[in-house]
């Protein structure tokens, strides 16, 4: 068994700044990956591409009918918007013309959002202001309503890659939740591909799918009620899934048919709380997989703030006349110049998240 860590870094420039440190490590139990995997990353962006020129308007990302590649970023009366009040406050409110929203910054009219591009900031009568943002799915992640325990964006972006899901691919989800990675699901596969999801408490998947509608993933997206665990996918998707993708508490007996449903070198993840559940499943899937992997990937947050730090002067030696400084004596006597010097200070945020969860991943074995 191969061990391997990885750590990069990236900013973001959400709230006061925030610099995201993304951290995996992973588990082989297959063969390396081989050298076609640089051809596919190429093919992969290459497709992106063509998804970008392609297109069509949704809610999310609404496409100017004119212009394809400028995306039409007007709010509408019954557009879905993001308000965003700070960086751990946000709600998704649908535009109404003739209603309000009121929180501790004052009442807000709909009718004056109606025409302003998504981004603007808004004002009360009272002078406060909120952000209207556009309902993408890294931001519909983080307010949608929690009927389960979700996938957050880092394991959501891990699981789009190493899927390989592209504009048109057919992807089979069991476990559908509360939808988090379902609505990102959709948008990767959009405009031609489709998502079938699969809950077995029926009052879940109904709500799924009216947050579906809502988010204008209907057309990308269709909800069904079956436990995949006893009965397995249907068999009209065998031979034609791309991607399958299992988020169950005993993962194990769905890949059996889960690897029925994939094409000729697809892809399968199975998402699992427990090293346990990941022992069993590798089990399983060194019966019809290859390539078998598990990751685990954690995030740390920091926050950028500007803040003051003090900077001692020997006397007479490089006090810096320019700045207020206080004079003081050192034990030995001599005396040094204090003076408080602006710079960004970062800090891990205190909420950061742990684990979430274990993510294997495997390859259908050709038969060949």
């Amino acid at each position: 068994m191969a061990e391997n860590i990885c750590e990069y870094t990236g900013i973001s420039n959400g709230g006061s700044g925030v610099i995201c440190s993304h951290k995996h490590s992973y588990m082989s139990t297959g063969p390396p990956i081989n050298g076609m995997e640089s051809n596919k990353s190429f093919m992969m962006l290459l497709h992106f591409i063509t998804f970008l020129k392609d297109l069509k308007t949704s809610k999310m990302l609404a496409c100017h009918p004119t212009k394809k590649l400028s995306f039409n970023q007007s709010i509408r009366n019954g557009d879905l918007v993001i308000v965003y009040e700070r960086h751990d406050n946000m709600r998704a409110v649908t535009v109404s013309e003739g209603s309000v929203l009121q929180n501790r910054f004052g009442v807000f009219k709909h009718s004056d959002w109606i025409g302003k591009p998504f981004g603007s900031k808004v004002f009360s009568s009272k002078g406060g202001f909120v952000y209207l943002l556009a309902p993408t799915p890294e931001l519909w992640t983080l307010v949608l309503s929690h009927r389960t325990q979700i996938l957050y964006i880092a394991d959501i972006s891990f699981v789009i890659m190493y899927l390989e899901i592209l504009p048109g691919c057919l992807i089979l989800e069991s476990g559908t939740g509360s939808g988090s990675l379902t609505t990102s699901l959709a948008r990767a596969v959009a405009p031609t591909g489709h998502v079938y999801t699969f809950d077995f408490h029926e009052q879940r998947a109904a709500s799924a799918r009216d947050d579906f509608e809502r988010t204008g993933l209907s057309s990308l997206v269709s909800v069904g009620v079956r436990d995949i665990q006893g009965e397995g996918f249907p068999d009209e998707f065998t031979g034609r899934a791309d991607s399958v993708f299992l988020d169950l508490p005993q993962p194990w007996l769905a890949i059996p048919s889960a690897a029925k449903m994939l094409r000729e070198d697809g892809t399968l993840c199975s998402f699992s709380p427990c090293v346990e559940q990941v022992q069993r499943s590798c089990e399983t899937l060194r019966t019809c997989c290859t390539d078998i992997r598990t990751f685990e990937v954690l995030l740390r947050t920091y926050e950028v703030r500007e803040g003051k730090m003090e900077s001692l002067h020997q006397d007479g030696n490089g006090a810096n006349g320019s700045l207020p400084s206080k004079r003081r004596q050192c034990s030995d006597g001599s005396y040094v110049h204090s003076s408080a010097i602006s710079s960004a200070l970062a800090r891990t945020c205190g909420e950061a998240r742990g684990h979430t969860g274990y993510l294997t991943f495997a390859r259908l074995k050709c038969l060949s």
